[in-house]
């Protein structure tokens, strides 16, 4: 069956077919009535690259670098809260596809699989995703923890302050912890591969922060709201790794955390999932590039759906691309295989991209690929 699925959207499909409601529609929504999560992708659609003839490109490599490393492939696994509901171990799926092909994955504070066990499951290429908590207290002791398991990147997600308002999960009743109600019973009930799955492994939980009496334990709903610049300048002094600032849309934004001493920005409005009137990602990208100069390292997601849009946003300013809802949906119609299938065809269309637009490497790729510049 993974042979059926050409695309990205096929997998959506095939995922949305085989989820209850409740799972399916947390992972595709997004805030209020998702405009901006169309927008992300449309947006991304609208550019046009210019395609190039009689070049050599026989030779094309994928690889490219970012933060003193050189990455198999030019894009990444978003880090994703929960990913157990596209299927029970999805988050060892997620580690143990990045090891393979090379690239990084984002191990979430709201993961499905501790961040002990996704360290060993991805090896060097994890980096850990900090939600803040609603103390200080707590928060550091996931830093801890972090720095205990040998984590050499974090992400600091910045623009939660508290989860938005989404529809579709207030309809199907989801709620983190999870908890299971007459509405969610019937949903299961009527996909019973899922169901069994995940009945024999255990219903996902925040396994990072399920401990609400603990040192690091707290609720998805908890206000972030106390979390300014000051307390990254204590987490930039604190974390002796490398340190990137996610959920940036704000040129002002950018240039602050970049004299924060923070070693790279990630654009981002959360894949659509926080202020749904807020700009698509591509829009931004090129003014925050042109302020933080040419040399700092900026990581993208929101509405990457298909190996040219990572040629678009590289070519837009970014120096790395990450996706998050289309590994899922790769999970969620075929496990395993199905992700694969999500990476290999990714990398064909990357692959033929750059025949198409007459360059060999990521690294050529800039603004000169976009149509209009000759």
């Amino acid at each position: 069956m993974v042979k059926q699925i050409f695309s990205i959207d096929d997998a959506r499909k095939m995922a949305r077919g085989k989820l209850p409601r409740l799972a399916f529609d947390y992972i595709d929504g997004a805030a209020g009535n998702e405009d901006l999560n169309h927008l992300n992708a449309s947006a991304i659609d609208q550019i046009r690259l210019q395609p190039r003839v009689l070049v050599k490109v026989e030779d094309r490599v994928l690889k490219k670098n970012l933060l003193d490393r050189e990455w198999g492939l030019p894009f990444g696994i978003a880090p994703m809260g929960l990913a157990g509901l596209a299927w029970p171990e999805a988050d060892r799926m997620l580690a143990q596809a990045a090891r393979k092909y090379d690239i990084p994955v984002g191990v979430s504070t709201m993961g499905s699989c501790s961040m002990e066990e996704m360290k060993r499951y991805a090896g060097g290429n994890g980096w850990f995703q900090l939600y803040v908590g609603p103390d200080e207290e707590m928060t550091m002791a996931l830093v801890d923890r972090a720095e205990k398991c040998g984590y050499e990147t974090m992400l600091l997600t910045a623009d939660v302050p508290e989860v938005a308002k989404r529809n579709r999960e207030q309809r199907n009743g989801f709620e983190a912890p999870f908890r299971i109600g007459v509405k969610q019973f019937v949903d299961f009930a009527t996909h019973p591969h899922w169901s069994l799955s995940t009945l024999v492994r255990g219903k996902p939980q925040l396994v990072n922060v399920r401990a609400r009496d603990s040192a690091s334990g707290f609720r998805r709903s908890d206000s972030r709201a106390w979390v300014d610049w000051t307390f990254l300048d204590k987490l930039r002094s604190r974390w002796k790794g490398n340190l990137v600032v996610k959920g940036i849309t704000s040129v002002q934004d950018a240039l602050s955390v970049q004299q924060a001493g923070a070693d790279g920005i990630y654009v981002s409005n959360h894949g659509g999932r926080q202020l749904n009137s807020a700009p698509a990602t591509i829009e931004v990208l090129p003014g925050i590039r042109q302020a933080v100069g040419e040399d700092y390292p900026i990581l993208f997601d929101s509405g990457i759906r298909n190996g040219e849009a990572v040629v678009k946003v590289l070519a837009k300013g970014a120096d790395y691309a990450m996706l998050g809802r289309p590994f899922l949906y790769g999970i969620g119609a075929r496990r395993e295989a199905g992700l694969e299938r999500i990476v290999e065809i990714l990398l064909q269309e990357i692959r033929s991209t750059l025949a198409q637009i007459g360059r060999v490497s990521m690294e050529e790729i800039d603004t000169g690929v976009l149509a209009g510049t000759d």
